[in-house]
């Protein structure tokens, strides 16, 4: 495969992509609204077509002139847009859609692709936008993708768990990062031994690119760090990078009270452990980044931009609170 359609291509893991793609020697298209800044202008590498996804005549227009060899789908949140796609571009030799490990339906550990049950969706929740019927949502596509591959297209699906890395608008890894970076104790929830998987973008962007030259059509394939680590384990990764000597203060349910504050107000909590396996898109030759480089150029990125997740987690005055009743006991 030579050229490369990416729906989306500017924000975060489809920016990502483009960039592995360009190393790998495609030719790349990005097609998008336009509504966020395109890094690649000035590239004559990266061929740029502005419309809107969820209109079916901009995808044929897509299919007709870009003639792509693969699509990779990075703004597919609605079956629709999946079912669409895959019959649009049939005659591609690979069409990629990101699903997402919120796509599984039971609580195992670790999720398995074609073992672990998927999320329902029922026709409302596959038309609603609210945070809670996302998972629900990816999971359509996901069987969208299997539909697709027994009518003959090579459609396949890569589902992630939390993403983190550079370009990250989301913010949730940095708000950790300056947590670390301003404060000598932060506050863990919990006991600190929380899993929730994480995904390095680089390590999602190459998977992507790996699943559509190699991967089965109709497949779903994991992808996660190789290299799993607690909430408290995480936080020292970053003060290591950061060359911070924190205090980690983890703290129990009824110890945030104290703040106002529940367990889950943290990003990157989740009481139950979330781990995905990884073992069949390792199968096909992928690999991920070692957590300590991964985490370094994580580090990297927050200190250069002004990024802050100021806008989610706890404050840290209640966090203060928290911290003066644990100082009593």
């Amino acid at each position: 495969m030579d050229t490369a359609l990416v729906i989306g291509g500017t924000r975060f893991i489809g920016r990502h992509l483009v960039e592995d793609l360009l190393e790998h020697d495609y030719d790349v298209t990005i097609l998008n609204r336009g509504n966020h800044e395109n890094p690649f202008e000035g590239n004559d590498r990266v061929e740029r077509v502005e419309g809107d996804r969820t209109n079916d005549s901009v995808l044929e227009a897509a299919a007709s002139t870009v003639d792509p060899d693969a699509v990779f789908d990075c703004v597919a949140y609605y079956p629709k847009d999946v079912r669409a796609a895959t019959g649009i571009f049939a005659d591609c030799e690979a069409y990629v859609y990101i699903s997402s490990g919120a796509a599984y339906g039971s609580e195992e550990i670790p999720k398995r692709e074609g073992v672990t049950p998927l999320e329902p969706c029922t026709s409302e929740q596959a038309v609603d936008d609210a945070h809670e019927t996302y998972g629900n949502r990816k999971a359509e596509g996901d069987r969208a993708i299997a539909a697709a591959a027994d009518e003959g297209v090579r459609a396949m699906s890569v589902r992630p768990c939390i993403v983190y890395g550079p370009h990250d608008y989301t913010e949730r890894l940095d708000w950790w990062i300056d947590r670390v970076n301003r404060f000598d104790r932060v506050v863990v929830p919990g006991d600190g031994t929380n899993v929730w998987h994480r995904a390095y973008v680089e390590d999602v962007a190459s998977a992507l690119r790996i699943v559509a030259e190699g991967g089965t059509a109709g497949e779903a394939y994991n992808v996660g760090d190789r290299r799993l680590v607690t909430l408290e384990e995480m936080v020292d990764l970053i003060a290591a990078e950061l060359d911070a000597d924190v205090e980690v203060v983890t703290a129990g349910a009824r110890e945030l009270a104290a703040g106002d504050i529940e367990p889950e107000d943290y990003l990157l909590y989740r009481e139950y452990p979330h781990v995905l396996s990884t073992a069949k898109l390792a199968a096909l030759g992928w690999e991920s980044t070692p957590l300590e480089e991964a985490m370094a150029r994580s580090v990297d990125s927050h200190l250069e931009s002004d990024r802050d997740g100021s806008e989610h987690g706890p404050d840290r005055e209640a966090e203060e609170r928290v911290l003066g009743i644990l100082d009593t006991f």
